[in-house]
């Protein structure tokens, strides 16, 4: 379920947010599954932390833009 850019881009900060800690508590699911031996396709966790990793970096790229707005 790897997101794309665009998708993510589209999305509002409260929305990203909330993205995020879905993400986090899928990746948290993952690694439980892959603790116990249940998980299929451990390339998924991969893709989970680098889903992560794009929506911080939207988030930080929509703070900066309006910290620059205002100041």
């Amino acid at each position: 379920m790897s997101l794309d850019l665009k998708e993510i881009r589209q999305l509002t900060e409260s929305e990203l947010v909330e993205k995020e800690k879905q993400l986090v508590q899928e990746l948290f699911n993952l690694r439980f599954q892959f603790g116990t031996g249940r998980l299929e396709n451990p390339m998924q966790i991969r893709k989970t932390k680098r889903d992560i990793a794009r929506v911080k970096t939207v988030i930080r790229q929509l703070q900066q833009s309006t910290e620059t707005a205002k100041g």
